[in-house]
């Protein structure tokens, strides 16, 4: 099998394109306990040594089609602005989970859902998948404005385990079958 490059999207106002090694400074210095308390598997303090590994997992995890972490960058200065990520499950192949996070001075601007419903339809069918999920904590309100955003809705309640805060944790499962998803206007993929 042969997997294509990753995507690369521009939106009207997002850059969108594999994480790289000179994402780590930035990437270490946005994840912040307000950021990190919602996250399951990025820890504080997260050091740009682990900014560094996370992103080279990334990258050779991209190289085998099993996951796509992109950094969602500004189109002016390409600024980073944060990450979002759809990995195939390990339970069932043909489902994606997806992830995202913004730095803290990024939040409020509708940029994850610029993102997301951006990515989703391309996403989806480069990791060839047919239903996409994510998850949050119950009082999570942006995360699932974001979720609705992309079509997805309410599915289950579920318990993970979050190892950054080496717990388990009950989430709101959302989910947007393959088929449902489609390409926002205004959107390019090179």
């Amino acid at each position: 099998m042969t997997v294509q490059p990753p995507p690369t999207l521009d939106t009207p106002r997002l850059h969108l394109r594999l994480v790289a090694p000179e994402d780590a400074e930035a990437t270490s210095a946005m994840m912040t306990p307000a950021v990190s308390r919602w996250l399951a598997s990025w820890p504080m303090p997260f050091t740009v040594a682990m900014a560094r590994e996370r992103i080279a997992m990334a990258r050779s995890l991209a190289a085998t089609g099993q996951a796509l972490s992109l950094a969602v960058t500004a189109h002016g200065d390409g600024a980073l602005l944060g990450w979002i990520m759809l990995h195939r499950t390990r339970d069932d192949p043909r489902t994606a989970t997806l992830g995202y996070w913004l730095g803290e001075a990024h939040h409020r601007r509708g940029t994850l859902r610029e993102a997301a419903a951006a990515l989703l339809p391309v996403a989806a069918a480069w990791l060839d998948v047919d239903r996409i999920e994510a998850s949050a904590h119950p009082e999570n309100a942006g995360s699932f404005a974001v979720m609705r955003a992309c079509g997805m809705s309410f599915r289950r309640e579920a318990v993970i385990h979050a190892p950054s805060r080496n717990r388990d944790e009950l989430v709101h499962v959302y989910a947007v079958e393959r088929d449902a998803l489609t390409l926002p206007p205004g959107t390019a993929r090179r």
